[in-house]
């Protein structure tokens, strides 16, 4: 996690957003991506949700992008979302149609990640 410490009131409102988007995309049957989940430079707890042999280094939204319609999904893209954890952080997100699991979408997507970057 990073040492920049916002107030309480900051972070419980990104928390909550977080929660709320994510009650609304179960709802509409959705998966929201944040590029985050596939940064190998990240740890688990600060966010990265694929195992870190399948991570790549400071992934760009548009590769995340390009991955997500490789793997035969159709993405919406949020370019100035921030992810509550990096509140300060304008990093988008994507919203998929949820397909299975998202464990398996993620694993999916970062293959698909790799391949764009040639490590595939």
């Amino acid at each position: 996690m990073s040492n920049f410490n916002f107030p309480a009131t900051t972070r419980n409102k990104a928390v909550k957003i977080h929660k709320d988007l994510d009650t609304e995309m179960r709802k509409q049957n959705k998966i929201v991506l944040w590029p985050v989940y596939f940064d190998s430079t990240k740890t688990r707890l600060e966010g990265r949700r694929v195992p870190k042999s399948l991570a790549t280094p400071s992934p760009k939204l548009e590769e995340i992008r390009e991955a997500v319609e490789r793997a035969g999904l159709r993405p919406e893209i949020v370019a100035d979302a921030a992810h509550p954890s990096f509140p300060w952080l304008k990093s988008g997100l994507l919203v998929i149609p949820k397909k299975g699991s998202k464990a398996k979408i993620l694993r999916e997507i970062a293959k698909e990640l790799l391949n764009i970057r040639g490590k595939g």
